[in-house]
């Protein structure tokens, strides 16, 4: 037989495309349609259903960027439509191959009723079924004009509403009544399914052959004048291949209904609130219609934001979620960034997240849904355990641009040692349709072949795309059991899960981070957003600290829903668009005026707090938030200050003074008696001398605290990623306009060098203090660049093969080699506070007060010494999507510490961070609340001292041990203890406590293993 596959499959694609779609809906007759504008932002439904409109016909352009145009179309279904399935059909100008990255719409009935949302792929409402004949049709549109900014990815305004324009940018296609023709409909997903399967076979395939001559007989048998007519004698042809029953070895594949919905993106937070209502919308709609049909949504914040601002379709939602078919997944409040999250917001994330879904519908969520953040941090399977969760899934695993992460089911490793059950599913989208392609390339794909035999599929069009489509559901419904495909089921995440675990239990393991090769530069864009997250993270655990000891010692209030508002806004900015930097204009300037007024509530309550404790007077007493004693302050409690006398001056407590002295050639020395620090004429950092080690941080010839500017123009993505190859050109700046010494009078010197660069400008301040080997730097930087990347670097004099970088509830470690593609794929790297380098017997930190973004690199010297440099990210300037990323003024505050240990750089992280508050009162102390004692009692850190969430009074202590070794300490309450009980993130006892934890004479005993996260519930008396 002569090979006519290519005519086949050419006339297959026509047909399809040219005829039979067209056919699913005929009789078309256009609507009345009226139209009217909202002024500025989104109104309610029934301000929108009652509001003056004109007339308005198809053709006509409508919708500014970010506008609202509400329409309302009428019309009768004619009597001669009797018996049939009639449609609306509704194409507000869609892309059909954009779905979520467009207008969108909302359809309402008019009592202000939701029906579903309308969309490139999901443009219908059902009018009729079966239609009497007559119907009065009356719907109103809310359209959104969402600027599409998502191709191609050039220097935009339109990503702000105050500096878009005002041209239309859609223009209306269709308004009309039609008749559905339910056997088109299914004619057109035979042809699909058999020609999209046909074509994933190998050309040597018979199953490949068989599918040909059916479909070439079926497009035989279909009159191209009358294809309503002929579609039921075409699906007769097809019966029989549609029909075969799978291969016994077939893949098998859960299909999750799902709608991947970034909560900002190319779209401020206020569109998101729409988008989950017209998705959701949507999917009740799909479940009224398709009973089989199972749909998950993740992100407690979307819930909540159903719940207060479209009460009636969350009442729809709960209600299918009753019904178990509307599935609550990730237990998270937002589908969060995992880099750069603290730890204790890390815990909150889940635990919030969790609380609502338990509050709201009595769900036990026991996945952590996460398919797209840009890479997970290797404290996360601890953390998902002591949430109550068993499972994790991701998938943005495969963007990683280097090595193929080998395999797709696996128990990941966390920092602790504890393992969670984990999926990576081989589709490689979290945006599939259920295609013949997709679902061949999951079963090509999936690396566990062999040992295990089924992946999880999500399936849906996401960011506002509309989810699910009954065309999606008519793919799984043919490919539940064909020849040649993949065995697909439709079915919740719990059941996927549960199955593989059963049959995979020895399933390879993953230690440490799942790190992205790709998307590197989200460490580091926005560097306003990563400060005030990390600012309010700090502040969140300074207002329960003081808040909750104020409430304990004085009777102080606690302001339990006030903190909880706080954390939940915060969280919400942590999202994988928002934190990462990778938002438009609009999110990110909002997010730096919601973080100022975070910051502003926050810094109330503290302040409130600790006026309760100070008392009354005119005496500084000092406060110390860090969970280290600073300065003869304990950790978590306050002192009065010191007089400031002659002798105080001089430093304190027996310290040396800081003494400056002129250096030949220019510049200053600084020494305290802990370290000798030499500033040059050119304001740079030649030399920090470790008195106590005696020996040299800096290494020689290579000054540190270098300012270096790089070309930042990646290949793809400009917001997310930074380029191996950006450290071909470098640009030191050395040169200063003015270097001056300032505050030297015994307490501490500064030395500040103003450097000017391009368009910008910066002032560098290096300071020692009396008592401290910390040499604290500011870097005032007025950033007016375009493309680049700035960076402050610290060339160490120090044979480190790997760093160590804090992460949440502890560290882990890298190689600085590039020995091979997966170590030189990390050429940047994510740091919380601090970031660690050492030989055998000294090594130094580098901690920050907000950055992320590093790089460490290694070099052999003509001498045979190692330097191992240590730099970190401070600014970019990347056009896309926000043109104005990171322009203006910032100040960022960095230290190093020579000859510091880890346990140093903990410390040290946490102080500069926690800086010590003066509050006048009486001068008396405030003990901590807990204290923790014993020779491995600072190993042991005190993340947050709160009160419980219940409102019982009870104080929770949440510990981690810092340094990844054996810990034990006694934990001391400074209050009356009734009871000690170990709880997961929710506070909930544990159900399995990990080690029996009793009061012993008012104290606690705690033991932990490496990187062990223990949270505490202490009952206090006569609080119940």
């Amino acid at each position: 037989m002569h090979d006519d596959h290519r005519t086949v499959e050419d006339r297959l694609r026509r047909v399809l495309e040219e005829r039979v779609r067209p056919a699913v809906h005929t009789s078309a007759l256009p609507l009345t349609v009226a139209r009217w504008e909202a002024p500025g932002e989104p109104v309610p439904a029934a301000d929108g259903i009652s509001a003056p409109y004109r007339p308005a016909a198809v053709g006509e352009t409508w919708g500014p960027a970010w506008g609202t145009t509400w329409f309302r179309v009428t019309g009768q279904v004619p009597h001669s439509w009797a018996g049939r399935t009639v449609e609306a059909v509704l194409d507000l100008g869609f892309e059909r191959d954009m779905p979520g990255f467009q207008c969108e719409g909302l359809v309402h009935r008019a009592d202000g009723e939701p029906v579903k949302g309308l969309h490139p792929r999901n443009s219908w409402v059902r009018v009729a079924e079966p239609a009497a004949g007559g119907e009065e049709v009356e719907l109103y549109i809310e359209a959104a004009s969402n600027p599409i900014l998502n191709t191609p990815q050039t220097p935009t305004r339109q990503g702000d509403v105050r500096t878009a324009d005002d041209t239309p940018l859609y223009r209306l296609a269709r308004m009309d009544l039609a008749v559905f023709e339910p056997q088109v409909w299914e004619l057109a997903l035979d042809l699909e399914v058999a020609g999209s399967l046909m074509r994933e076979l190998p050309l040597e395939d018979a199953r490949r052959w068989e599918l040909l001559r059916a479909l070439e007989r079926a497009l035989d048998a279909l009159d191209l004048a009358d294809v309503p007519g002929s579609a039921e004698r075409a699906r007769e042809r097809l019966a029989a291949v549609l029909g075969a029953p799978a291969r016994a070895s077939a893949h098998r594949i859960s299909a999750v209904g799902h709608a991947h919905i970034d909560s900002a993106w190319l779209w401020p937070l206020r569109e998101t609130v729409r988008k989950v209502a017209r998705t959701s919308s949507n999917m009740v709609a799909l479940m009224d219609e398709h009973p089989e049909f199972v749909f998950a949504m993740s992100q407690a914040q979307q819930f909540a934001w159903l719940k207060e601002h479209r009460p009636e379709v969350y009442a729809k939602v709960a209600r299918k979620v009753a019904e178990g078919r509307f599935v609550p997944v990730g237990g998270m409040w937002v589908e969060s960034d995992t880099n750069m999250v603290g730890g204790e917001a890390m815990a909150r994330q889940l635990g919030y997240g969790k609380k609502f879904f338990l509050e709201e519908f009595g769900i036990e969520t026991k996945e952590v849904w996460l398919p797209d953040s840009f890479g997970y941090t290797a404290a996360l399977p601890q953390l998902v355990k002591l949430s109550g969760s068993d499972w994790f899934l991701t998938q943005k695993i495969s963007w990683s641009s280097t090595n193929p992460f080998p395999h797709h089911t696996f128990w990941w490793e966390g920092i602790d040692g504890t393992r969670v059950f984990t999926h990576f599913p081989p589709v490689d989208t979290y945006n599939a349709t259920l295609s013949g392609e997709e679902l061949a390339h999951a079963a090509r794909n999936f690396r566990e072949k062999g040992a295990a035999s089924r992946s999880l599929v999500p399936f849906g069009h996401g960011d506002g795309g509309g989810g699910a489509t009954r065309e999606m559901l008519g793919r799984a419904a043919r490919t539940r059991d064909l020849d040649g495909s993949p065995r697909v089921t439709v079915e919740k995440p719990a059941a996927f899960f549960e199955k593989a675990r059963a049959e995979y239990p020895d399933a390879p393991v993953w230690q440490g981070e799942l790190y992205l090769e790709l998307h590197r530069g989200t460490y580091t864009s926005q560097a306003a957003t990563k400060q005030g997250n990390r600012r309010a993270e700090s502040l969140l655990h300074e207002a329960e600290l003081w808040a909750a000891t104020a409430a304990v010692r004085t009777g102080y209030v606690y302001p339990y829903a006030r903190l909880e508002e706080l954390w939940k806004t915060v969280l919400l900015h942590q999202f994988h668009d928002i934190l990462p930097g990778s938002s438009i204009a609009w999110v990110h300037r909002e997010a730096r005026r919601t973080y100022a007024r975070v910051a502003g509530e926050l810094t109330e309550i503290v302040e409130e707090a600790q006026r309760a404790l100070a008392g009354r007077g005119e005496r500084g007493v000092v406060f110390n938030g860090s969970p280290h004693t600073r300065s003869g302050v304990p950790a978590g409690g306050a002192r009065p200050a010191a007089e400031d006398s002659a002798a105080h001056r001089g430093g304190t407590g027996g310290e040396e003074a800081v003494t400056v002295t002129e250096r030949g050639g220019g510049g200053w020395t600084l020494e305290n008696g802990l370290v000798r620090v030499e500033v040059d004429g050119r304001g740079l950092v030649v030399s920090v001398y470790d008195r106590r080690a005696r020996r040299e941080a800096v290494a020689p010839g290579c000054p540190a605290n270098l300012l270096q500017l790089h070309p930042d123009l990646p290949n793809h993505w400009d917001a997310w990623d930074v380029d191996a190859f950006y450290r071909h050109s470098a640009t030191d700046l050395t040169h200063a306009d003015e270097v001056t010494l300032s505050a030297a009078d015994g307490r501490s010197a500064t030395v500040r060098a103003r450097r000017s660069f391009g368009s910008s400008t910066a002032v560098q301040s290096v300071t020692l203090r009396a008592g401290s080997p910390l040499l604290l730097m500011e870097a005032d930087v007025d950033w007016r660049e375009s493309e680049k990347l700035l960076k402050a670097a610290f060339p160490l004099d120090v044979k480190a093969d790997r760093s160590a970088a804090e992460t949440q509830f502890g560290h882990v470690f890298r190689p600085t080699h590039t020995n091979t593609t997966w170590e030189a794929a990390k050429f940047e790297i994510c740091a919380h506070r601090w970031l660690h380098v050492e030989e055998p017997g000294w090594g130094a930190a580098l901690v920050n007060d907000s950055t992320y973004g590093h790089d460490v690199t290694r070099d052999i010297r003509a001498d045979g010494g190692q330097t191992t440099t240590v730099r970190l990210s401070l600014l970019r300037a990347p056009r896309y999507p926000d043109p104005e990323t990171d322009q203006g003024r910032h100040r960022m505050r960095y230290g190093l510490a020579p000859g510091a240990t880890l346990r140093d750089a903990v410390r040290e992280g946490h102080w500069i961070n926690l800086p010590e508050r003066t509050v006048p009162g009486d001068g008396s102390p405030v003990a901590p609340l807990v204290v923790l004692d014993g020779e491995q009692g600072e190993q042991i850190v005190a993340e947050t001292v709160k009160l419980a969430d219940d409102g019982s009074g009870d104080v929770v202590v949440r510990l981690y041990e810092s340094l990844g070794g054996r810990a034990r300490a006694l934990l001391t309450p400074g209050f009356p203890v009734t009871s000690v009980t170990e709880t997961d993130l929710l506070e909930r006892p544990l159900a399995e406590p990990r080690a029996q934890h009793t009061v012993e004479e008012a104290r606690v005993r705690v033991a932990l293993r490496p990187f062990q996260i223990l949270t505490l519930r202490l009952g206090r008396s006569g609080e119940r």
